[in-house]
């Protein structure tokens, strides 16, 4: 089924939501083109991401988290500052050490090959890389699992591999990093592997090996299995999908179901695939281009009623929108807006700034932690990960440096 074009509306509304500069009284947003704002893709670990998924901490770096939002009227705005005291950063971060989080999702396998380009093909129009170096690294529900380990807890991936060389690649470099690989499933598919060929810091080709389609019902079954076996040990659960045929229906519904019995924070990072099968979900954390592709025309945002609506067919307690260079909106049930500027200092290579915001989330909101604390320390763990070179690990010592650099700017 086609996915209508999405609303004009939807665009100008969180876009201009997001990038007020509000303080203190209300003031009128104004309304502008939403054509002159570029979307972009959702982002896969490793590749340019577009600016709704990487520019979480991409920006100014000098805004303070602001304004928690009620909607008065059609464009009105009333506006305070949210923030976190050191303290409470410091108790989170140490409590967030001895947590576990289950993540369930698409992992991957990344290769780059990278090399230089001294000459063009005679066989074909194209140019012939020399390669000098071959990376591995882990991506998807991999990275965020890796992400979950530098935070200092503990965590299951439960995901599926192939009988391959690149899955036993996976599971050994989990095991390296002190990640359990104890929940992954191996079907007859091939491991998602993700192959990109650089030359001079660009990339020139990528081809993927994968199998999208949704797991045969027996897999699902052994996917059940490994979930619970791992919701035991957990503190949080995880959602990371990739559209690669893990989280069916099924999978989405049983995990959620053991996760409420133990009153388990359940975020959830989406894709278009089942965007609506989260019901029950503690923060879902879509990107723009996400959410007005599912939602299309049924939702108008200037409207007073368009936000209970919407959460009415998410049935998710906190909405956190990812906005690109414009930071996130934190939105919850009730109608209230946090609005979470930027805090890089540095944008170096975006890639990888969700799965660390995902993995920040899970692991704060597992230490006793708001939704909107949650979004904070996540913010500036992303806005230290940009700064990075790909997908890298952010530790709670440089979200620490990170907010007392922040705090010193301000």
């Amino acid at each position: 089924m086609s996915i209508d074009k999405p609303s004009r509306h939807v665009a100008i509304t969180m876009a201009e939501l997001a990038d007020s500069r509000i303080s203190g009284a209300a003031k009128e947003i104004p309304i502008s083109d939403a054509a002159s704002t570029r979307t972009g893709e959702r982002r896969e670990t490793g590749d340019l991401l577009g600016e709704d998924e990487a520019g979480i901490a991409a920006g100014g770096g000098k805004g303070t988290a602001q304004p928690v939002t009620k909607l008065m009227g059609p464009t009105s705005f009333p506006a305070m500052t949210p923030t976190i005291s050191r303290a409470r950063l410091e108790a989170l971060l140490a409590d967030a050490a001895s947590q576990h989080v289950v993540i369930i999702g698409d992992a991957m396998l990344d290769v780059y090959l990278r090399g230089d380009v001294d000459r063009i093909s005679p066989e074909a129009p194209v140019p012939v890389v020399r390669v000098r170096d071959r990376k591995l690294a882990l991506g998807g529900a991999a990275n965020v699992a890796q992400n979950v380990a530098a935070v200092g807890a503990g965590c299951d991936l439960v995901a599926v591999v192939g009988d391959d060389g690149a899955g036993s690649t996976l599971r050994e470099r989990l095991q390296a990093g002190r990640m359990e690989s104890r929940s992954l499933v191996v079907v007859g598919r091939p491991t998602t592997t993700k192959t990109r060929v650089m030359a001079r810091s660009q990339q020139l080709v990528r081809f993927d090996e994968e199998d999208d389609a949704d797991l045969e019902s027996a897999d699902v079954a052994r996917v059940l299995e490994a979930i619970e076996t791992a919701m035991p040990h957990a503190t949080a659960l995880v959602f990371e999908d990739y559209n690669k045929g893990v989280l069916v229906p099924a999978v989405i519904e049983g995990a959620i179901a053991a996760a409420r019995t133990r009153n388990l924070p359940i975020v959830v990072d989406p894709k278009f695939r089942n965007f609506f099968a989260y019901r029950g979900a503690t923060v879902f954390k879509p990107n723009r281009r996400e959410l007005e592709s599912a939602l299309g025309a049924a939702v108008d945002l200037e409207h007073p009623a368009a936000l209970p609506e919407t959460f009415a067919r998410l049935g998710v307690e906190h909405l956190l929108l990812t906005l690109g260079e414009r930071g996130m909106a934190l939105v919850s049930s009730d109608g209230v807006v946090h609005r979470v500027p930027t805090t890089a200092r540095e944008v170096y290579d975006v890639v990888g700034a969700g799965d660390t915001v995902t993995a920040y989330l899970a692991t704060m909101l597992a230490a006793g932690a708001t939704a909107l604390e949650a979004a904070i320390v996540a913010n500036y763990a992303a806005g230290v990960e940009v700064g990075k070179l790909g997908a890298a690990t952010v530790t709670p010592h440089e979200v620490l440096e990170a907010y007392d650099a922040h705090i010193a700017d301000a």
